[in-house]
Parts: structure tokens; C-alpha cells; sequence
């Protein structure tokens, strides 16, 4: 019985190592502020991951596998609205169980000295079907709109508590983005013109 809350400890750990590499920089935190905001002792986290570098590469290795279960979710769903929304809903459950990570993936977009994590940027594209080297610009410009919007609305729900309450309305948010509308949607303004 003990397996399952090591996992679950590990994952929180995972998490909020994620949310303070993404404030501070994986430089300026310390081993001993992770353990501060997890509840635990230095020498208590070090038994759970053996050093920072262990760490960080626990968080990558993490966010990687989040992304191959989205992609596997998606099954063989061929490209268009239904596997959009499909891809939205499961990357809205990934994000807002795991805050600490989205802030880490957002780094990048916020941060021009920051690199991307390309084994877990792609994975995500891959998911709307997009290819950066020969997806057209409209539709990649869409797809990373309505991650960034997903990245940014999964996290003002968490500091607003609101995640349940909310989720459907990311979803819906993040599918409009993508150019798709739900049957019976209208503009909010009767002379709003689309893109």
C-alpha cells in the first residue's frame, strides 16, 4: 500500500519543484527551498531524488510522460474539431493537476534567454496535429494561442480556486481559439468580424 502515496508524494514534490524552478530559475533554487515548500526536511527530499540535477531531470522526465499519455489519449483520431476538443480536454486535466509544470512550460514564452523543452513541446503539438516545420503559420498561430491561453486561464483558476468551476470554460475558450465554435455560439458583438 505504501506505492501509491510514494508516487502521489513524488508527484507533489515534482509539482511544486516545477512551480519553483519556473519563479526562481533552476540556479537560484536551493534543495532546502524545495523541502520548505514540499514540508519536508533537506535530508527528507534527498531521499526522494538525490540531488537538484536528479530533480530537475525527474520534472522533465514528468512532463514528458504527461505528454505521451495526452498523445495516447488522442489515439488514431484523425486531424479536425473532434480531435481538438478531445486534445484540449485532457491537456485541461493534465494542466490544472499539475500547475507547478504548466508555470515551467510557460517559461520559455515569458523569458527570451529560457530554451524550450523540445521533447515535451513537440509532444503537445503533436497533439493538434502541428509540425513546426510544415504546419501553415494560420493554423500554428492558433494552436499556440490556445495553449498559451490554456497555460495561462489552468493557472488564474488555481490562484482563484476555481479550477472545477472553470474547466469547461477553458475548454470552450481554447477551442474558440482554435477557430472551431460551439454549435449555437455567437459573437459577443453582432459587427465582430473573425480572423
Amino acid at each position: 500500500m505504501a506505492r501509491p502515496f510514494r508516487q502521489q508524494a513524488d508527484e507533489g514534490i515534482l509539482d511544486r519543484a516545477a512551480a519553483l524552478f519556473a519563479r526562481r530559475g533552476f540556479a537560484k533554487t536551493s534543495v532546502q527551498d524545495i523541502a520548505d515548500a514540499v514540508g519536508l526536511s533537506k535530508a527528507g527530499l534527498l531521499h526522494h531524488f538525490p540531488s537538484k540535477d536528479a530533480l530537475h531531470e525527474a520534472v522533465l522526465a514528468q512532463a514528458e510522460t504527461l505528454g505521451r499519455r495526452v498523445l495516447d489519449q488522442l489515439g488514431d483520431l484523425p486531424p479536425g474539431p473532434a480531435r481538438d476538443r478531445q486534445a484540449l480536454e485532457v491537456l485541461v486535466d493534465v494542466a490544472l493537476a499539475h500547475p507547478g509544470l504548466v508555470a515551467l512550460l510557460l517559461v520559455p514564452a515569458t523569458d527570451s534567454g529560457a530554451e524550450p523543452n523540445p521533447a515535451v513541446t513537440d509532444l503537445v503539438l503533436q497533439a493538434f496535429g502541428v509540425d513546426p516545420g510544415t504546419t501553415e503559420p494560420p493554423r500554428s498561430v492558433r494552436v499556440v494561442g490556445a495553449l498559451a491561453a490554456l497555460a495561462v486561464l489552468t493557472l488564474a483558476a488555481h490562484a482563484q480556486d476555481q479550477t472545477t468551476a472553470w474547466r469547461r470554460h477553458i475548454v470552450a475558450t481554447c477551442f474558440d481559439a482554435l477557430g472551431h465554435h460551439a454549435a449555437g455560439a455567437t459573437p459577443s458583438d453582432p459587427d465582430q468580424v473573425e480572423a
